[in-house]
């Protein structure tokens, strides 16, 4: 049957906290701008309700997840994140995503690129966008992935089968280091604020130094009035910092995140508050939550005197975030200088295949960038 639409073979999947499309790489156009028109028309944008596509109308339901066979021999996949701009006819590369990253394993299961190993299935997962390597630890019994579990993650209902992930050399995967600035503290536009990318670029301010407690709703400091002049202070730092660690102009671009910090207020490791980078996360991103933990183990940054860090080499830091918390491990180790130094790190997340078929978009958006 002839279609007056393209149609293109795409899986939607819950990953973490997040939701979006997940394409094979052969699946789109092999052509950089004709891709971003694709997913451009795919999710419905730009528009604030994103009514013609498959997006939420929410950065966390306008991801894209791109995946084909690994270029590396350290990987079985490559992963390539897309973050597709609700409200602009953009799509961002500059960061990874750890939420949708727990879905990449199952998916490469899925769709034969990774052949299971038993009841459970490494998968080694190269994150394009920063170089960067994780390994997914899928649940496959009997050579079938399992999605149904005991795990429950705060920011989804219900339970699922955790999926394990660790994380290698993330360290400045953005920036080119840690401590982009070559400190742990600056003053950026009069606040004190931390620069940090263990995984995702983050600049860290006290919530009290920007008139917050650190315990508002999203609602509250996404659109209430009385924090507008905050909203501003806090884009200005943004604008500020990004040059300064080495990100350039970020006027268009999804990084650096922004993270409000506090005392822990339920039994937690550090209370935080994200902005992704103008709406505030109803949660926190997996890498977000690894580099705001890392913020907290390690003394000098803003927000190391109020954590509360455990004891040992591999502690469990519980970053609580708007809906609850979310548990980071970490594996700390000797710096060259002779204090503690964050030497990986591995969380919990589980995912969930949602749909499976075809995303149809205009002919006429295939049809100007050719077919790969």
């Amino acid at each position: 049957m002839k279609h007056s639409q393209t149609r293109i073979r795409a899986a939607v999947m819950r990953g973490g906290t997040s939701k979006g499309l997940y394409f094979l790489a052969d699946d789109l156009p092999a052509d950089a701008a004709a891709r971003d028109a694709v997913l451009l028309a795919a999710m419905g944008s730009p528009d604030d309700r994103q009514i013609d596509g498959m997006g939420g109308a929410n950065p966390l339901t306008s991801k894209v997840a791109i995946v084909s066979r690994a270029t590396r021999p350290d990987a079985d996949v490559d992963y390539l994140f897309a973050q597709v701009v609700v409200d602009e006819a953009r799509v961002d590369y500059g960061q990874n995503c750890g939420n949708l990253l727990a879905g990449v394993g199952p998916f490469a299961i899925e769709r034969g690129l990774v052949a299971t190993a038993g009841d459970v299935t490494d998968v080694g997962i190269h994150m394009v966008n920063t170089g960067q390597v994780a390994v997914a630890t899928v649940q496959t019994p009997g050579g079938v992935v399992k999605y149904d579990g005991d795990v429950a993650i705060d920011g989804v209902p219900g339970t699922a089968a955790p999926v394990p992930l660790m994380f290698r050399d993330t360290a400045g995967s953005s920036c080119g280091a840690l401590f982009p600035t070559g400190q742990r503290q600056d003053v950026v536009e009069g606040v004190t604020v931390t620069c940090i990318d263990n995984g995702m670029p983050l600049v860290l301010m006290r919530a009290a130094d920007l008139g917050s407690t650190g315990a508002e709703s999203c609602e509250q400091l996404e659109s209430g009035a009385a924090f507008q002049d905050m909203r501003d202070r806090i884009e200005a730092i943004r604008l500020a910092a990004g040059p300064r660690m080495n990100l350039g102009d970020v006027r268009s671009r999804t990084v650096p995140k922004m993270c409000l910090v506090a005392p822990p207020q339920a039994g937690g490791a550090l209370a935080t508050r994200c902005f992704i980078p103008h709406r505030c996360h109803s949660s926190i991103g997996v890498l977000a939550a690894v580099s705001v933990a890392t913020a907290a183990a390690l003394p000098g940054t803003v927000c190391h005197e109020m954590a509360v860090v455990p004891d040992g080499d591999a502690p469990l830091l519980a970053i609580e975030h708007p809906t609850g918390e979310f548990t980071v491990r970490l594996v700390l180790g000797a710096g060259v200088d002779g204090g503690p130094d964050v030497t990986g790190a591995g969380l919990l997340r589980t995912a969930r295949w949602l749909f499976d078929g075809e995303v149809c978009i205009p002919a006429r958006v295939w049809a100007q960038g050719g077919k790969s």
